[in-house]
Order: C-alpha cells, then structure tokens, then sequence
C-alpha cells in the first residue's frame, strides 16, 4: 500500500479506496474531508491510471477548489491542477457552455451578468412596465427569479405556477412573472446570463442535446462533489446526470452542515442518496481533528 495511504485513518482509506461504484462520505467538521478528496483523485491518478482529463470534481467555493489542487500538487506531487476538471459548480459549467453556447443561441464570449448587472436591468424592467420600485424592490425581485431558476422553473413554467403566482400576490407582486419573462428575453437578447443561468442552461443543454449529455458522459469517467448537502435542484440534477453512465461518483458532505436553504439547497439530495443510487457505498469519517479529546 502506498505511503500516502498508509497516512489516513480507517474511515479515511476506505473512502479513497473504494472506487467501483457511487459511494456517500459522511464527513463531519473537522474529520479529513478535505484529505479524503487530495488523495482520492491521487489515488485514481496514480494507483487506478485515471487521466486526469476524466476526472471532475465539483465544489462550492474557488477557495475549496484551490485548496484541494494545491493538495494535491504539494502531497502528492502530481501538477495535474490544469487537466483536472475542478472547480465551482457555475465555473465548470461556464466551461461548458463556452464550448456549446452556439448550440443554445449564444456567442461563445457571452457575457456573464453579476449581482449589479441583473439588478439594473431589472430595474429598468419594473420602470418599463410602469410598477412602483418601492413595492417592487429589484433585490427581491431578483431573489424570488433566482429561487424560481434553482428549481428549473422557466418563465413558461413559472407562469403557470399556480403556488408561485398566489404567494407573489401575497407579497403583493402579482407582476413578477411578467418581469422574469422580460428579464429572460432581455439577457438573451444581450446575449448575456446571470450565475443561475450557467446551471439552468447546461441542464437545457443536457437535455435537448442527448448526444452531448453523452459526449460528456464519455469524457467524466469519475465525478467528486462537496459539500453535497448545500446542492440544489438543478446542481442535483446535473452531476446525476453526468454519473449515470459510469455510476463513478462519490459525493462527501453532512447534512448537519447545511447553510444554502436559503437558495434552494436540500439536504434530501444527501439523505436520499442511496435511494438514487441503488448501489451506493456509505462511508462514515468519524475521527475528529479540530478538538481534543477532553473538552
């Protein structure tokens, strides 16, 4: 066994180790997670002769996808942070879409909207359609579309959405399914898309263009996702889709350590896990390193 194996607790080397089939990590705070995942694309690089062109590993933070290539470079010693398909789920589907924006309607170089950017345009949009900006404040406007994306509703989908419409006039916004669909023409118009629509528009993508959901498939031969208890509908959606061919995917989380429930995350993606693959293996990290023994 190799060295750097040698180095991780019981729990630890059973989750690197295992690699025939999807397998759920139950990590903790504080209980190696981030070690597990250094040595497991080690592992498959080096022991399991992956290319590292196969792999994807898909976090929530550029900070956690820096940490772990940087890993992966010093522990390990293998400068495959180039080849290595990591990163945030929007920056790998960005990479994606760059490639098939053509496909969808889109410029390759589209432009990517920020906070700022889909505010104002909505702004303009409510002034446009004569609303009052103070009951209709763009930030929450902009909350409710983006809630409306991370469940895959579209403007059409949206504005048949009987809950979605009786809880907008609740709010007393009954004209927010009018300003989605105005906002959704105008940034294609622009051709522009705002952070939820580089996952809403790869699973487009995915799914009307089944011979590139296969290409894809193809190419991903092994898929890392952490921190799965904060992924959402549609980040849910997309890494099972690109699984289902090799079923190599091994996600790591907690769902104590849920914080996205305010974007549509949903720790039933963690909890259910074995249910959507039938033959997962459960791992459990359960050595803690962030406290003493006595406290």
């Amino acid at each position: 066994m190799s060295d750097y194996i040698q180095e991780l607790n019981e729990g630890q080397r059973a989750a690197v180790l295992y690699n025939d089939g999807p397998s759920l990590v139950i990590a903790g705070a504080g209980s190696g997670k981030t070690r597990v995942l250094t040595y497991k694309i080690a592992y498959l690089i080096r022991e399991k002769k992956y290319d590292a062109r196969n792999i994807l590993a898909l976090t929530f933070t550029n900070k956690a996808a820096k940490e772990i290539i940087e890993r992966v470079n010093r522990d390990i010693g293998y400068p495959w942070s180039y080849y290595i398909w990591m990163g945030t789920f929007h920056s790998i589907f960005s990479r994606i879409l760059r490639r098939e924006a053509n496909i969808l309607g889109f410029t390759r170089n589209y432009t990517i909207y920020d906070t700022t950017d889909s505010r104002s345009l909505i702004h303009s949009i409510i002034k446009e359609l004569g609303l009052n900006d103070k009951q209709y404040k763009p930030s929450t406007v902009l909350s409710r579309i983006s809630n409306a994306k991370n469940y895959l509703n579209t403007p059409a989908d949206y504005a048949k959405n009987k809950e979605a419409y009786e809880s907008d006039c609740l709010a007393k916004m009954p004209a927010i399914r009018d300003i989605y669909a105005r906002y959704w023409e105008r940034c294609r118009q622009a051709g522009a898309m705002d952070f939820d629509d580089l996952l809403v528009y790869t699973y487009i993508l995915f799914r009307d263009y089944p011979e590139i959901l296969a290409r894809y498939q193809d190419q991903f031969r092994y898929i890392l996702v952490d921190e799965y208890q904060d992924t959402n509908k549609v980040q849910y959606l997309l890494a099972n889709l690109l699984a289902q061919k090799h079923q190599n995917i091994c996600v790591v989380g907690d769902a104590d350590q849920s914080i996205y429930g305010w974007r549509g995350a949903t720790i039933k993606n963690i909890l259910n896990f074995n249910e959507h693959f039938k033959r997962a293996t459960i791992v459990k990290l359960e050595e803690n390193y962030r406290s003493t023994d006595t406290i």
